[in-house]
């Protein structure tokens, strides 16, 4: 991966933790400049990280950081937060979608409240950030969309189960469909990125499957190894595309996936991926059931 992202300003939704912020730090490593768009302003108590520790995490590592206090769901935050990261770096060579809600309940357990939540950050999230980027991403060198949601694999197994959830996280993916012909003549590539296995991440700990799941997931480092590897390629060629973490990294060479971890020995794998990527990647991997 001989790609370097020095220089390049990212617009990040979310990514005061977790995988979003393991995608900022690899950047950061290259000395890229990060701006953090997200709500968690004030320490939460299950939760770690803020916009600020993210920020300060990014300047460690040997990036530029900028904090910026954004509900992505309001459209005047949105549109006030990307021409602060124009203001203060000079413009945006990428865009991260990385914020998302999550909650697994079936329909009758899924209040509205919680329906319009994730549907608000997820889909319309994604559309909104990526649309107020564009006109920036235009001006740029290299300029691409990295959206973290599944492949279009459409199958009533998805869905069944946590029908919200699955319409968000896949109006995310159909978002980078549309945008990847779209913005097709302007250079600006649009991709999907998702994880092979669970990652341990807040989520996982506090809302999914708690220490025992946590036990059996990779690090983020593998999504941001990734994600690095899809941001630095020429973004005229390499568009359109889902992808899958493991099998990104396979492309680059990588061959040995144990410094991912999990603890286990056995990681567990993620929902929406698609059986073919079980049957490329190397990794044997434990599937868990559907719906």
């Amino acid at each position: 991966m001989a790609g370097t992202l020095n220089g390049k300003t990212i617009f990040m939704s979310g990514g005061s933790r977790g995988i979003g912020l393991a995608i900022a730090l690899r950047a950061a490593r290259d000395g890229a400049n990060v701006v953090i768009a997200a709500k968690t302003d004030q320490p939460h108590p299950k939760l770690p990280g803020t916009i600020h520790t993210a920020v300060a995490e990014i300047e460690a590592a040997g990036g530029k950081g900028l904090a910026v206090l954004c509900d992505i769901r309001d459209d005047a935050q949105v549109e006030a937060a990307v021409e602060k990261a124009v203001a203060h770096f000079g413009g945006i060579d990428i865009c991260v979608n990385n914020a998302s809600a999550i909650q697994l309940t079936d329909t009758l357990s899924t209040d509205m409240k919680r329906y319009d939540l994730m549907n608000g950050v997820n889909a319309r999230g994604t559309f909104l950030v990526s649309k107020c980027c564009i006109p920036h991403l235009k001006k740029a060198e290299n300029p691409h969309i990295l959206t973290l949601s599944p492949p279009l694999d459409m199958q009533a197994k998805w869905f069944s189960g946590h029908v919200a959830y699955s319409m968000a996280k896949f109006g995310m993916s159909m978002v980078t469909l549309g945008l990847a012909e779209e913005l097709k003549a302007d250079g600006i590539a649009a991709n999907s990125l998702w994880p092979l296995t669970v990652i341990d991440t807040a989520a996982v700990r506090n809302v999914l499957g708690g220490a025992p799941l946590a036990s059996m997931s990779r690090s983020a480092d593998i999504v941001a190894d990734a994600a690095h590897a899809i941001l630095t390629k020429p973004s005229r060629e390499y568009t359109g595309r889902f992808l899958v973490d493991e099998l990104v990294l396979m492309e680059e060479g990588v061959t040995d996936f144990a410094k991912y971890g999990p603890e286990t020995g056995v990681p567990m794998a993620d929902f929406f991926v698609p059986d073919e990527a079980f049957e490329t990647a190397l990794t044997k991997v434990k599937r868990q059931p559907i719906g």
